[in-house]
């Protein structure tokens, strides 16, 4: 086994005052320096051969994993935090590699705020999309993020607002450990509106006491929102899954957080909201053929503040086709079509998942529950027959509503 001679080294912009003095003796004996030109222009110079890191990252690795003498691969801060430790692991071989960590930029800008980090989201927007990171942040108590040239703190802070997040006290901690280091603290507006060094991390706190759902009054949840909360096209009115069957569908589907999810025949798309707002990091697809309703699809989406449902015209199943396989599945029927499709859609299922069907009479029921119960042995059925109360001459009456079945299959 060959021995460690890569010395990753994390390392702070104070340079070699700043590390042990075995540290630096690792970094005085390399025959091969390693790092970008921020890292390098650190340390005084020597014999040692210096080799900026570029673009070509691969190219560098193998001339790494070449060199028989010592090495020294300079990183800012801890090199397993979004730095080269692993992946140069994995090309030159953990045996040949040792590393050393030194203090991150997000540890010293938690620290400059005074908060702790073990609690935080933290992305690194040089790895993820502006959207998904404003959708992770929806829901986050508190975040950390390494932003990038592309997207630096003022336009994150924007496209926050324009997603009507509003709720986070933001700072942004410029040149950490520097002589020009900065901290500012300001409102996302106020972020909005300023510019800043390239090198900064921007942590965002949440306000106390506020939801992580959109600010409307009457979106109370996260499933189960009262029927009048979704805008419904008038000649259709109340031809939406109710709120009763939604909230026991969506429990049903056993949903987590990078759930793929089908909602065929959406209609206004109360089901594909909700499953949504669970799915955060997944993926809805709103499967319509009248275009219409795909539009109110769109409305919903944007009233609950969702940005994870994808509407998608057309007919089953043939619109199926570009779509990735589900983790679950709802549909809802009544004729001998929604046999069909739920057999093709079991068959599109990932392992594990599940479909899950509203029916609304009892001969579609007996037809889907025999069709699925032939594909697999775990096949649940429920008959919800469910009455609200409503206040009518000074007595509380109920007023039922129609009965509807479930069933629900796992794969």
């Amino acid at each position: 086994m060959p021995s460690a001679n890569v010395s990753i080294i994390g390392i702070g912009d104070d340079g070699l005052d700043g590390l042990t003095d075995s540290v630096r003796r690792l970094i005085e004996d390399a025959r091969l320096l390693v790092g970008n030109e921020r890292v390098l222009a650190l340390v005084p110079a020597s014999g040692a051969e210096r080799l900026v890191l570029g673009a070509d990252v691969e190219a560098a690795a193998q001339r790494i994993a070449d060199q028989r003498g010592q090495v020294a691969v300079l990183v800012s801060g801890d090199p397993l935090f979004y730095g080269l430790a692993r992946f140069l692991c994995q090309r030159v071989g953990q045996d040949r590699c040792e590393i050393i960590p030194h203090v991150s930029s997000m540890q010293l800008a938690f620290a400059r705020v005074k908060e702790s980090w073990d609690d935080a989201s933290l992305i690194n927007l040089a790895n993820h999309p502006l959207e998904a990171v404003v959708e992770r942040i929806r829901t986050a108590e508190k975040a950390g993020l390494f932003t990038t040239e592309e997207h630096g703190p003022d336009q994150i802070a924007a496209a926050l607002l324009k997603r009507r997040i509003d709720y986070f006290t933001a700072y942004v901690c410029e040149n950490l450990g520097a002589r020009n280091e900065r901290v500012t603290r300001g409102t996302l507006a106020e972020i909005a509106g300023q510019q800043f060094d390239l090198l900064n991390v921007m942590i965002l706190l949440r306000s106390a006491d506020v939801p992580d759902r959109p600010r409307d009054p009457s979106v109370r949840s996260l499933f189960g929102n009262p029927d009048e909360t979704f805008i419904q096209s008038k000649p259709k009115q109340g031809l939406l899954t109710t709120a009763e069957v939604r909230a026991v569908a969506l429990a049903q589907m056993a949903l987590g957080p990078h759930s793929v999810v089908w909602d065929v025949g959406a209609g206004s798309g109360s089901v594909s909201v909700e499953a949504a707002q669970l799915v955060p990091a997944g993926q809805v697809y709103a499967i319509e053929q009248d275009i219409e309703d795909a539009e109110l699809i769109r409305e919903n989406a944007d009233r609950f503040g969702v940005r994870n449902v994808t509407p998608v015209t057309g007919r089953a199943p043939e619109v199926w086709a570009d779509l990735p396989d589900p983790d679950a599945v709802f549909m809802e029927g009544s004729g001998r079509e929604i046999v069909r499709l739920a057999e093709l859609a079991f068959a599109r299922l990932k392992p594990a998942g599940r479909l899950v069907a509203s029916i609304a009479s009892i001969e579609a029921l007996h037809e889907v529950r025999t069709a699925l119960a032939a594909l697999t042995s775990e096949v649940n059925v429920w008959m919800l027959n469910v009455s609200r109360g409503a206040d009518q001459l000074q007595r509380l009456r109920f007023e039922a509503l129609d009965p509807r079945f479930l069933v629900a299959a796992a794969k």
